[in-house]
């Protein structure tokens, strides 16, 4: 059984859980049921809000095949706990229940839910799940997801569809043919219902669930209390302001349920046509359809309603909902190996490879195109939430917890509060048993204490300020769902940008071309639409091969073909469906030129005008389609010019792909160097080749030949140049965010000297730096893996090599004589090959490569969203930003991920632009900063008014006295309220700045602020409560007290007798109340102001009209009531009458309190100690501009005391990049020498060490 305690399932992938079983125990269930009846539903609540603790107190381990309840907790950093009921799904219920027929209820493709081998035996297969007597399988469900028992594994394990461990071939040999009902029947009970299920919640189960969260239990906790202790009016305030709470929060909570349902109702249901085993086609729901039915797509289109990979026509789709982009792609069948001339019939199905055959659910399909006879007709291969979609949708329903300093330390700080409250609680304990009051009072009043030390405002005040960034956000064009991660971006200090679309102009244009002649370049020529050129091999390549088609008559496709097909200037036409009926087959799309271009020539005088009229109907049909695969890096066709017996193939794509595939003969001797040149310069190019097919290939042999029969033995044509324009914002935007000491990286699917050349041009790379070309290979015939190093050549050579200055580099220098280190910057570029070889073989150079990555070049979205985790690893804080095409994970995975497309993609990305600029960028991290620097002001202030009230109350419990409910009420809601929610409406500052705010609430900047002014507030509040003890006049105050001399005054005096001759239970009205009560309601002005700070991160506080409008009301208000006393006012408050002279000293304490306390938080906390602490590093950090911001000394000041920090000694840096920094520029193997090579250890692979080889 030990074995069974504790398995991992989901093993290797992002959602990674142990898993636990037990069974419920019935004498533990009776003594929890005890203990909550005695803590008055208490442990219930605490139950209730730990999972773990609930199953461990109710339930005994037990083994994981036989348990009733399974303990679930995910392996990442957050180690959540979960738990889940087992169910049972009995088979026996089903008609057809005789273990006879059960196994052949999978014999079109048990696969589909199986894992290991696809041909087992299906007896077995269905044993698996199921134990074979009972035909019973237990299951359980987690966010969305059955987990069934799989007896192979000895685990639980999700069902799969037919997108994991199935090969091409028997897709069409086992699946092709449909299912039978039976089959299909037996499949739902196990894959059930196939929809993406947003259930929006109940007002009702929303409330419960957003009552019972522990803040407002210990809300309800405190309201309960006061009212026993008669205190109503603050209650029924708290009780408003938890009501308003709750609402807004249930507002914004079902507002974005429902915006989540409506945007997965679009194809919940709908009717959809499935061919069965004996080829008649039955009309069916879409929620009905299991992995394994063979689904007739519509010629109109249809929105898919599950992933299923097309195996017959084609289909043109809009995949904007997944991609970001809504460039129609062409869809064709999945190649078919047992017909292919050289098929590889062992190939596993996987729509990510085979992405150009499968369509994926939420897409829509916008035209299809289909032998007649036979239908466009695709295999379901995933349904609900296994979907494409319903995988994105679980990652909404579901996210990941963001894991950020500030609210670890926020729970830190409430904690210490919770410390300060329990030595209150105990003071007040005593002192009450000493002074003999009666027992009620004592737990009434020590149970007060608590209520006061922990605000319970706080966490409105919190949500405050991020509101109103949100808000500010939204006017500039950025609209965000995950408001939590505003914050987080004002720590940001690396952005990856994608390239296409967002650094650069989403189109290209057609710079020229360079066309190929007997092996040799021609010059680049410029216009490509000639007389000359328009019968050539290389405009018929430029014509054909594409994936243009026209909807409603508008040519639309990829926008790189659709440059290439406007510059010849031809005119593409399709067949009509009337056309394909008649000829019983798919009629080619043809291209034609127009006919201004064709030769008009006036005819020789033996030519006859039959012969003359023959260019005018020039035409070129495309007979078959490879579509472009970024796999393969190139698309071709096989055309056939109207009139010929032979067929042309034509290909083009990346050149070095292309030149592979050709003739070495046709190959220019200068390829390379052409090429390097036009890469150099940034633009984008492509090489194009033809071969002449054999005549013997006819049309049908053409639609069933492989793709790399086609592709190979061509002759080389020559190369198009397009120009991607830098956007005329980047290189600036670009800068602010340098000077902002903010790294940039770019992350790109494209060409690696393309990309390189596009850094140089925007700024992210300088043109002094040199940069490092990683050139990563695997394991080759016993070898090792290597690593090759080449430097590419700068474009321009500086004379003399500054010392490193570096916004791109973090380098955090150490050395004093910093002019002698002669060093120039340098960059890492790599592609997405060699990146996944260095993850993979070279753990230990990861690092060193994130701390100088610049340019990563075709990098696939997986890999992006790697790189992001590296970059994370070493303590960076990512923000990434791209246009939504393929940077969905990437996007999701970093701190700030922002997109560019307003599509259904930006789903996945906490930040939207409305705009597609990359200006929003910097614009979101000043936000970031702007929120950030109010959280912490809000904390701060709130962290303060409960320690002056905290400390107030202490001092009146002292002679058994408190502060009057009026007057909780006055600071509470006039003051504090008030303050809190006008504190937080500071607009960000108008630009970046190099410094950035402290990540978290202990550093040392926040807690020598915090305590230095809680040591003030305490002093004078205490000089003011021992003082007034000290004055000539001062009595134990008593109804008759008459300390003003007010006889003469009779009126106001006995207005105040009449209502003071009722008894003061509560012993409020005293001279030590009066006088604690207005020195505090100073005090929480003058925190207020001394913590509302602008520059550098937030406009300056006096611009915050709402807030310097309230602070002054407040003070004047105050000041008016304390120097002329109004009877009414002071009646309510509780206020008692004190000398002139009195109010005039209490004025006086203020005045030197609020001196002391804005010289302490403004000139001595941000001038002094910051220069002094700043100032050590100088040297290293401030004159080199590292991305190391001054705050950041401060913050790791925090830890130590004052006088080493003024002392001085050098302190590893916290971020490990910084570390890594120092560590490297004393190595002196870094960076690697031109023309070297690493190589990985072959013995010690596992801890990835490598050794550095020079090649001479």
């Amino acid at each position: 059984m030990d074995k069974e305690e504790r398995k991992i399932i989901n093993q290797g992938q992002e959602d990674e859980m142990e898993i636990y079983g037990y069974n419920l125990s019935r004498w533990k269930l009776a003594i929890v049921s005890l203990g909550v009846i005695c803590t008055g539903g208490f442990l219930l609540l605490l139950l209730y809000w730990m999972p773990e603790w609930r199953v461990k107190a109710t339930c005994v381990r037990a083994a994981i095949k036989d348990c009733e309840v399974v303990l679930l907790r995910t392996t990442d950093e957050f180690k959540m706990w979960f738990c889940a009921k087992i169910r049972i799904l009995s088979l026996e219920t089903h008609p057809v229940s005789s273990p006879k027929s059960m196994s052949n209820k999978l014999s079109n493709g048990h696969a589909v839910c199986l894992i290991e081998n696809p041909t087992e035996d299906n007896r077995h297969g269905i044993r698996k799940y199921s134990q074979a007597e009972s035909q019973q399988i237990r299951y359980f469900t987690h966010h969305s997801v059955k987990y069934f028992w799989n007896d192979t594994i000895h685990n639980f394990d999700f069902l799969k569809g037919l997108d994991e461990g199935v090969s091409c071939t028997s897709i069409y040999e086992k699946h092709s043919a449909g299912l039978t009902k039976g089959m299909h029947a037996y499949r739902k009970l196990l894959y059930g219902v196939n929809e993406i299920a947003v259930k929006v919640p109940s007002v009702f189960k929303l409330l419960i669930k957003e009552v019972l969260n522990p803040f407002y239990i210990f809300q309800l906790f405190s309201v309960i209390l006061w009212s026993t202790d008669e205190y109503y009016y603050y209650a029924l305030a708290i009780v408003v302001m938890s009501i308003v709470s709750i609402v807004s929060s249930l507002y914004s909570i079902r507002k974005q349920y429902v915006m989540l349902h409506d945007m997965v109702a679009t194809h919940s249901t709908v009717r959809v046509s499935v061919c069965r085993v004996n080829e008649e086609i039955e009309e069916i729901f879409s929620t009905d359809l299991v992995p394994g039915d063979v689904m007739v797509i519509p010629l109109n289109g249809t929105i898919m309603p599950c992933d299923a990979v097309l195996i017959n026509g084609t289909c043109i789709v809009n995949e904007s909902m997944l991609t970001g982009e809504s460039v129609p792609v062409t869809k064709t069948n999945l190649p078919n190996p047992s017909v292919d001339v050289k098929g590889i019939g062992d190939e596993l199905y996987n729509p990510e490879t085979h992405k150009r055959h499968t369509l994926f659910c939420g897409t829509t399909v916008i035209q299809t195109r289909f032998y007649t006879g036979e239908l466009v007709k695709a295999i379901v291969v995933r349904t609900g939430f296994s979907t494409s979609k319903g995988q994105l949708v679980r990652s909404i329903l579901y996210p990941k917890p963001t894991d950020f300093k500030l609210y670890r330390d926020a729970y830190l700080f409430l904690l210490c509060l919770v410390a300060v409250a329990g030595i209150g609680f105990i003071y007040t304990i005593i002192n009450s048993i000493l002074n003999e009051v009666q027992v009620g009072v004592i737990i009434i009043e020590s149970l007060d204490i608590i209520t006061i030390t922990v605000p319970p405002a706080l966490p409105a005040a919190m949500t405050a300020g991020i509101v109103y960034a949100q808000r500010r956000l939204k006017k500039i064009g950025i609209f965000c769902i995950s408001p939590q991660r505003i914050n987080i971006c004002g720590q940001l200090n690396l952005v990856c940008f994608d390239k296409t679309g967002t650094l650069t102009e989403d189109g290209l244009d057609l710079w020229g071309i360079q066309r190929v002649e007997n092996a040799r370049f021609l010059s680049p020529e410029e216009n490509v639409c000639n007389e000359m050129l328009v019968k050539s091999q290389f405009v018929a390549c430029l014509a054909t091969c594409h994936s243009l088609t026209k909807i409603e008559g508008v040519l639309s496709g990829d926008p790189l073909d659709l440059k290439m097909f406007e510059a010849i200037g031809w005119i593409l036409e399709e067949a009509t469906e009337e056309e394909t009926a008649l000829h019983n087959r798919i009629m080619p799309t043809v291209v034609r030129p127009p006919k201004q271009l064709l030769p008009e020539s006036t005819p020789a005088g033996n030519q006859e005008m039959e012969l003359f009229e023959l260019p005018a109907i020039y035409e070129i049909g495309i007979v078959r389609q490879f579509p472009f695969s970024s796999a393969l890096q190139r698309m071709s066709v096989v055309a056939r010019v109207l009139g010929d017996k032979k067929m042309d193939a034509y290909m083009k794509g990346a050149p070095e792909v292309i030149a592979s595939l050709c003739k070495p003969e046709t190959v220019p001797v200068d390829f390379q160097n052409v090429l390097e040149d036009f890469t150099k310069q940034g633009f984008r190019v492509i090489a194009l080749a033809h071969r002449k097919l054999e005549s013997k290939l006819t049309w049908h042999k053409v639609q069933n030949i492989s793709r790399d029969a086609i592709e190979n033995n061509m002759d080389f044509m020559g190369l198009i140049i397009m120009q991607n324009k830098l956007k005329q914002e980047t290189p600036a935007v670009l800068e602010d965010l340098h000077k902002a000491n903010i790294r940039t990286v770019m992350v790109t699917g494209d060409n690696m000297l393309t990309a390189v050349s596009v850094a140089r041009d925007c700024g992210m790379i300088l043109p002094q730096d040199k940069v490092i070309i990683a050139e990563a290979l695997p394991p080759k015939d016993g070898k090792v893996a290597k690593i090759n190093w080449h430097y590419a050549d700068s474009l321009t050579q500086c004379s003399h090599p500054s010392a490193i200055a570096s916004e791109a580099i973090p380098v955090k220098l150490v050395h004093d004589s910093l002019e002698d280190l002669q060093m120039t910057r340098y960059h890492f570029a790599m592609n997405g090959k060699s990146f996944s070889v260095i993850l993979e073989h070279f753990q230990d150079l990861v690092p060193k490569l994130m701390l100088h990555g610049t340019v990563f070049a075709r990098m696939a979205p997986d890999q992006k969203t790697q790189l992001i985790e590296a970059l994370q690893n070493v303590d960076y804080f990512v923000g990434m930003c791209g246009d939504g095409a393929n940077d969905c994970g990437a996007l999701k995975r970093a701190h700030g991920g922002i997109s560019l497309s307003e599509l259904e993609a930006s789903v996945a990305s906490p930040f939207t632009s409305k705009t597609p600029s990359i200006s929003c960028v910097p614009n979101l991290i000043r936000e970031g900063r702007a929120a950030l620097i109010t959280s912490f002001c809000v904390f701060k202030f709130m962290a303060l008014y409960s320690i002056i009230q905290y400390f107030s109350v202490t001092l009146l419990y002292s002679i058994l006295s408190n502060l009057g409910d009026f007057q909780f009420l006055f600071i509470d809601l006039a003051i504090i309220l008030v303050v809190v929610f006008t504190m937080s409406l500071n607009p960000a500052w108008k630009e970046l700045v190099a410094q950035r705010p402290p990540s978290g609430l202990i550093s040392g900047a926040l807690l020598f602020s915090v305590l230095s002014q809680i040591i003030i507030c305490i002093g004078f509040q205490s000089l003011g409560f021992f003082w007034v003890k000290q004055q000539p006049w001062y009595e134990v105050w008593h109804p008759k007290s008459d300390a003003c001399n007010t006889t003469g005054s009779l009126l106001w005096n006995s207005s105040h007798l009449d209502n003071e001759t009722e008894l003061d239970e509560h012993n409020i009205q005293n001279y030590e109340n009066t006088t604690v009560f207005f020195i505090s309601s100073f005090q929480y002005l003058i925190v207020a102001i001394a913590f509302s700070k602008g520059k550098p991160f937030r406009q300056p506080c006096y611009k915050n009209y709402f807030f310097v409008f309230s602070v002054i009301f407040l003070y004047v208000f105050i000041l008016f009531i304390m120097l002329y006393p109004v009877a009414s006012v002071d009646q309510v408050l509780q206020i008692v009458c004190v000398p002139y002279q009195w109010r005039v000293t209490m004025l006086i304490i203020v005045l030197v309190n609020a001196f002391v306390s804005i010289t302490v938080e403004s000139f001595f906390l941000d001038m002094v100690l910051w220069k002094v602490v700043f100032n050590r590093d100088k040297q290293g950090e401030y004159r080199f501009s590292t991305t190391q911001p001054p705050q950041e000394s401060v913050d790791r000041w925090g830890k130590c005391c004052l006088p080493w920090a003024l002392g001085c000694g050098k302190k590893i840096p916290k971020a490990k990049y910084m570390y890594l920094a120092q560590e490297l520029l004393v190595d002196p193997e870094w960076p690697p020498k031109p023309q070297t090579t690493t190589e990985a250890k072959g013995l010690v692979k596992e801890n990835g060490s490598c050794q550095i080889i020079t090649i001479t």
